[in-house]
């Protein structure tokens, strides 16, 4: 638990970095959670965080099968119906953590 908060804090700070406002960290609802909703511009993104210590199991990345992808694009549709809001555009963005490397997906599907 204290590894995939650690990955989310990460992932938080690079979007503050990079202009990005955090508008959600683990947002719940009955059909599931969101890691992190961030908005920059008409942006929305997705950020689905993925933390290892090593790749013995595959890459984080890896771990965002396609269920869990439809999954987050369901989890989208109830955030927005619940929040309204308008966007341009919605991106689904995948943040990998490996020990101490993050990388930043953006638009990973």
């Amino acid at each position: 638990m204290a590894l995939g908060r650690a990955g989310e804090d990460r992932a938080a700070d690079w979007y503050t970095g990079h202009g990005y406002t955090v508008l959600e960290r683990n947002w719940r609802c009955a059909q599931g959670e969101i890691d992190l909703l961030c908005t920059r511009g008409g942006v929305l993104v997705a950020c689905e965080v993925k933390t290892r210590r090593s790749d013995a199991h595959g890459a984080p990345f890896e771990a965002v099968t396609r269920t869990k992808q439809l999954r987050l694009r369901r989890l989208v549709v109830a955030y927005l119906r619940s929040y309204g809001g308008r966007y341009d555009e919605v991106r689904f963005d995948v943040a990998s953590l490996l020990g101490p490397d993050l990388e930043v997906m953006e638009g990973a599907f």
